[in-house]
């Protein structure tokens, strides 16, 4: 009873959905529980700096609400009503179900489903093996990077950039359309390091002055879905004003002079208009760009999350192109590094067996295909059963009532495989306990850096948790799916993935712990050319045929602009719905993991959407007012904020609150929309008008359910 208490320092890596994967140093106690978490200090990009969220996990892996033990539903959907059951008779459920669905309707009729609540290889990308070997309906992964991605590799013609590490040496860092306050706080650690060590100027550009802006030397806050403007604005003035690089522009850029010659039109007057940025404010930013050569774009997610979105996201990537800044160490751009590490997932997702014949069903649109969309369905059977890992549609999906009504069906089977009774949980049939990362091993890389990292497993898992990979496995057993990788071990599957990837062995792994897979300077820059056969930037992309993996073209492709410009494809406010919605995201969740967590609901504090005072005061809305957003999607009832970081008609909800917390219980992507965005599909969650109603200081509490969040019944 006396004995000291034993703390090892273990290292890992972050598995959650942030570009920052960062290294970590874990503290182990006694063994069998889990203390502080700390970023690792010799990982050359984490640097010893982690977020506040990630630094208590201790908090989330010993939760008292974690799913210990298998269920079964006795209740109706949604109401929390189960009883536990064996690992045997849960798996043998959900196989039966499986090939009843298969039997009625072809295979078609089942649908895994999944994405980013783990960014582990195995865990994360194994469902698609039980997929693949069964011909159950493919996924098609559009919820978050099929807008981007497209807009960055249309000039780039490669998913690779400068790196990232060299923020520390430019001279001006713009940090455009992300917060990495945040969402990835090591961006900030290398910007700090520049402005300290340099005098580097930060430039930050986003829809409200967030966390980030607040430490910039220049904030410019513009109108969602209209960062290309303000991208073509600069360009005009860096050629206007002879900071264009021709040297460069004419031997790595495809149409220099045809580019300056379209943003003649493109000046700062016009740019102001559309985005509500002041004149001067682009001429001092294009002036800084233009005589600061070591420039480093660091470009986000965020801005991109439009229905014009990959046209910002190309126009601004655009702009070092123009001055030539990619020459330089400190400058040039950096997005995303996906392209560097040429993984060979064969083993891992079943490759080898893929049928390219069998159906995407968009995973956006999981609303519309469960509520039979005959386009939704790609005109096959409907979806009558789901396995559902490392994720939460009826939370974060677009078209929450489309969603709801889905998961409603009675003749939807749903098995979930969860840490927590999400709402998506609660829609199930089957609930089976999910393992978290430091009780499994995997291997996780950088989408925001350049390292491979292992992630081992430190602590048992509590009560009957099973990994993802022991799930995919015994299903597969049940139903007949026969594929190598379902006979493998975790640290197979992860010692086979590296040696055919070419990056060793797991073995290797272990004793360095990560890998840097930083390309040569030379190559990060493009300094031999760009990722397309005549090695040129491309002004002036085919959208049609952007190299990068998609389910072929989608949404209005013929109506987008030839070179950078302000697409006008956006859900411009109207008479009826006279305010622009963007949900961005808050500080202490990341999408819905985390609002679990006791401490990050505390520092969240409530659901609340940003109103401009002159707004609220038009309509006589004051601080923490009942108010009413609504849209022909549906209506959320939130509490006002009175800030002045935002544009006048513009509001900004931080998400993602479940729907418990909402007094009617519609959450905030109640209002956002599923409709593909061109050139390769996505979800436009920050593209949405919306009209706004005060409601008054309290609410009708025969109207609603009442504030606050609603507790499922025990199980």
């Amino acid at each position: 009873m006396n004995a000291a208490t034993r703390i090892d320092r273990r290292f890992s890596a972050c598995p959650h959905d942030c570009p920052s994967t960062c290294a970590l140093d874990v503290e182990v106690v006694d063994g069998r529980s889990i203390g502080r978490l700390h970023g690792a200090e010799h990982n050359t990009y984490t640097a010893g700096v982690i977020c506040a969220k990630v630094a208590r996990y201790a908090e989330r892996i010993h939760h008292p609400e974690r799913l210990l033990h298998p269920l079964r539903r006795t209740g109706p959907k949604g109401s929390g009503q189960f009883v536990r059951i064996s690992w045997d008779e849960a798996l043998d459920i959900v196989a039966e179900n499986f090939l009843k669905a298969e039997r009625a309707l072809g295979p078609e009729a089942v649908w895994p489903y999944y994405y980013a609540g783990t960014m582990g290889l195995v865990m994360r990308d194994g469902i698609n093996r039980l997929r693949h070997a069964k011909r159950y309906s493919g996924q098609y992964s559009t919820i978050c990077t099929s807008i981007a991605w497209p807009g960055w590799i249309a000039g780039t013609g490669k998913l690779a950039g400068v790196d990232p590490r060299e923020m520390a040496l430019s001279d001006c860092v713009v940090i455009w359309g992300t917060n990495p306050v945040h969402t990835q706080v090591n961006v900030m650690t290398h910007a700090t390091r520049a402005r300290k060590e340099r005098g580097a100027k930060l430039v930050v550009i986003d829809v409200y002055r967030n966390a980030t802006m607040k430490q910039a030397d220049l904030g410019i806050v513009v109108r969602p879905g209209t960062d290309g403007a303000l991208a073509c604005a600069v360009m005009h003035v860096l050629f206007r004003d002879g900071y264009a690089d021709w040297d460069y522009l004419e031997r790595y850029t495809d149409c220099p002079r045809e580019l300056e010659a379209h943003l003649k039109t493109r000046d700062p007057a016009w740019a102001s208009r559309i985005t509500g940025v002041p004149v001067e404010e682009i001429e001092a930013f294009a002036r800084l760009v233009g005589t600061t050569r070591k420039t480093f774009f660091r470009l986000g997610y965020g801005f991109a999350r439009q229905r014009n979105g990959a046209v910002n996201m190309h126009a601004a990537s655009c702009i070092p192109a123009v001055t030539g800044a990619w020459q330089y160490e400190g400058g040039g751009a950096f997005f995303n590094n996906g392209a560097i590490y040429h993984w060979r997932k064969t083993l891992i997702e079943g490759l080898d067996v893929r049928d390219p014949s069998v159906r995407q069903l968009d995973q956006s649109q999981i609303g519309r295909v469960l509520t039979g969309d005959r386009a939704a369905l790609r005109h096959g059977p409907p979806v009558t059963a789901m396995l559902i890992q490392n994720t939460n549609p009826v939370s974060v999906a677009p078209e929450q009532e489309l969603v709801k009504r889905g998961f409603s069906r009675d003749d939807l089977f749903v098995c979930v495989h969860e840490q927590f009774m999400t709402e998506t949980a609660l829609m199930a049939d089957v609930v089976l306990p999910a393992t978290m990362f430091l009780e499994h091993d995997d291997i996780y890389q950088g989408g925001g850096h350049q390292h491979i990292l292992l992630g081992p497993k430190l602590v048992d898992p509590p009560g009957e948790c099973r990994t993802n990979h022991e799930v995919i496995c015994g299903i597969a057993a049940r139903v007949g799916a026969e594929h190598p990788g379902f006979a493998m071990t975790v640290r197979d599957l992860i010692d086979r993935t590296l040696r055919d990837s070419g990056w060793g062995t797991l073995q290797e792994l272990e004793a360095k712990k990560w890998i840097e897979c930083q390309p040569p300077f030379r190559q990060a820059h493009y300094l031999d050319g760009f990722g397309y056969k005549d090695k040129k930037f491309r002004f002036k992309p085919d959208w049609t045929r952007v190299p990068c993996a998609n389910d072929g073209p989608m949404g209005p492709c013929a109506a987008m602009p030839s070179l950078p410009d302000h697409w006008e494809v956006i859900e411009e406010a109207d008479a009826e719905h006279p305010f622009r919605l963007a949900t961005s995201p808050a500080r202490q969740f990341l999408n819905s993991t985390f609002t679990e967590m006791p401490t990050s609901r505390a520092k969240e504090g409530r659901p609340e959407v940003m109103i401009h005072p002159e707004d609220a005061a038009g309509q006589g809305i004051e601080e923490g007012d009942w108010v009413r957003l609504k849209n022909h999607r549906g209506a959320v009832l939130i509490r006002a904020r009175l800030f002045d970081g935002v544009r006048r008609g513009v509001l900004i909800a931080e998400s993602i609150w479940p729907n418990a917390f909402f007094p009617d219980g519609r959450g905030i992507n109640t209002l956002t929309g599923a409709d593909a965005v061109a050139p390769y599909g996505g979800a436009a969650f920050h593209d949405n008008r919306v009209a706004l109603e005060r409601i008054g200081a309290t609410l009708d509490p025969g109207a609603t359910a009442g504030e606050g969040r609603r507790e499922p019944a025990p199980a």
